[in-house]
């Protein structure tokens, strides 16, 4: 008596399981839940782009500060010139 009770309500929590997941594909395959889907995945990678669009820019301004402090001419200082033993057709002078 006791094996059957068990199997009726193993049997009752798999049928509820079983529904409950046919429930949810259903509604995941009307137009309105692929859209849901859709709007999901597309606000993903708008998020990830938008973060590698500002690490992006965050790097090259740290390299363009770089450049610009090992290049940049200083007060006092003459801009970088052409060394003086340069023949004028290499330097377009």
């Amino acid at each position: 008596m006791i094996g059957r009770l068990f199997y009726l309500a193993a049997g009752a929590a798999l049928g509820g399981y079983v529904v409950h997941r046919v429930n949810r594909a259903r509604r995941a395959l009307t137009p309105g839940g692929l859209a849901e889907r859709v709007e999901g995945r597309v606000s993903e990678y708008k998020g990830a782009l938008r973060e590698l669009n500002e690490d992006l820019a965050e790097e090259v301004r740290a390299q363009e500060s770089e450049l610009l402090a090992r290049y940049a001419p200083r007060r006092g200082r003459a801009a970088l010139t052409a060394p003086r033993d340069v023949p004028e057709r290499l330097t377009g002078r």
